[in-house]
């Protein structure tokens, strides 16, 4: 990403941006936690240099989410959904079961 655009952001200027890339300073907990955001990478691969890149928000956490809003859903579209849940289901399971013969 170009600094200027990482800045705005980040709700700072690029020369800021290129001075955090350039160890001349250190941001504070709020930008760390707003370029974590940005990048959607954890804080803990932007502070040392030998943690391996991980999504701030998991797959898990979307899937929470999007769990969490189900209620909104009418009576059909949540059976709808219900259905296609269990037929995904069903097919993993029996990719087991066949992974388990072969």
């Amino acid at each position: 990403m170009v600094p200027g655009r990482a800045g705005e952001k980040v709700g700072t200027d690029a020369g800021r941006i290129s001075r955090y890339e350039g160890g001349r300073i250190t941001p504070s907990i709020d930008a760390l936690m707003r370029i974590a955001e940005v990048f959607n990478v954890s804080a803990d691969h932007l502070l040392f240099d030998d943690v391996p890149r991980r999504p701030l928000l998991a797959a898990e956490d979307a899937l929470c989410d999007r769990l969490a809003v189900i209620g909104e859903l009418s009576a059909d579209d949540l059976a709808s959904l219900l259905n296609v849940v269990d037929g995904l289901v069903a097919k993993s399971r029996l990719r087991a079961m066949a992974g388990e013969l072969g």
